[in-house]
């Protein structure tokens, strides 16, 4: 489901939905404390950073995991990435292999991750943890986990789109929080902005003041492919949290967009749904493309049709990071 608008309505103006909502959220607010305030069920033996946010849907995530792996690395230091296989049904823990898993079994972003690091699927992260630590493991980065409890964190970031902040500032499902942001930053020791001057200048605007723990800055650059996206007629279809943000990339690339599809976060991209994606763009004389973190969900016999833009996280600011990781290693 897309998130609705209201979600994303200015904090000092709501909207009626979210303050008819507002007792339900405030049900989720109580839910989320309950559950982050158990003692962790497992304290590893090497430092656990965990990558997470504070709403429902995309901020980031994925690409902040990928360049703290790529950023440990340049020190000699392998990190294990732990998931929970969101959309993958085995439960773990499993270590990810790309040619044998598929996103039904083990999700779609896991199966991006292992292309740079070991990553291990594991429902109870303290198991992941373990068979991380046992597969020599220095270092352990929790995807998608600040709401977990099970695992001891050394070290929690929270990953937040700038262009959205923290939406309407209510919880879900009056808003799009899944806690509310001062109990957040309570229990992280850093926060990291995603986003183009732009949308960090709005950021800053709205709701830098609730940033209590230090910020890193950064932004998704698209991956230098030789790909020649200028002048590119293309159809473009994502299925992730903000698809618009992979529609407005292709257009700064140049790229001439004859539609774009946005499809539900994470959803199943079935034979059926690509042939008629594909129909679609022949039919207006365009090449198809999307994500990275879609075409794990494609068919592998169709993947050869579709074009993929690779993003990276760049850092505009990323001193506080340094600073927060010397603090571990």
């Amino acid at each position: 489901m897309r998130p609705p608008g209201f979600w994303w309505h200015p904090p000092d103006r709501p909207g009626l939905q979210a303050r008819l909502l507002a007792p339900l959220g405030a049900l989720t607010a109580g839910a989320t404390a309950r559950r982050v305030a158990r003692a962790p069920a497992y304290t590893a033996s090497v430092p656990v950073i965990c990558v997470g946010n504070l709403t429902a849907g995309g901020a980031g995530k994925t690409p902040t995991t990928i360049a703290l792996v790529q950023m440990l690395a340049g020190h000699g230091i392998t990190a294990h990435i732990i998931s929970r296989g969101y959309g993958g049904r085995l439960t773990g823990p499993v270590a990810v292999n790309e040619q044998r898993h598929s996103a039904e079994e083990v999700g779609d972003e896991p199966l991006l991750m292992a292309a740079f690091a070991p990553t291990w699927v594991a429902k109870d992260r303290a198991e992941g943890a373990r068979a991380a630590e046992e597969a020599g493991a220095q270092a352990l980065i929790l995807d998608d986990g600040f709401q977990n409890p099970s695992l001891a964190k050394d070290l929690s970031i929270i990953v937040i789109d700038a262009a959205t902040g923290f939406g309407n500032g209510r919880c879900l499902p009056a808003g799009p929080l899944r806690e509310p942001v001062a109990a957040g930053m309570a229990r992280a020791q850093l926060a990291l902005a995603i986003g183009g001057p732009a949308d960090q200048a709005r950021f800053d605007q709205v709701w830098r003041g609730a940033v209590t723990v230090p910020l890193a800055r950064g932004a998704l650059t698209p991956l230098e492919t030789g790909m020649p996206w200028q002048g590119l007629r293309a159809l473009a279809f994502a299925g992730i949290g903000r698809p618009e943000k992979f529609f407005d990339t292709l257009r700064d690339l140049g790229a001439d967009l004859q539609g774009t599809v946005a499809l539900d976060d994470h959803q199943s991209i079935s034979p059926a749904l690509l042939r008629r994606l594909l129909d679609e763009a022949r039919a207006k004389g365009a090449q198809l493309v999307t994500t990275e973190k879609d075409v794990a969900r494609i068919p592998a016999s169709m993947r050869s049709a579709v074009l993929t833009l690779p993003v990276r996280l760049t850092f505009q600011d990323g001193a506080a990071l340094n600073d927060a990781l010397n603090t571990l290693f």
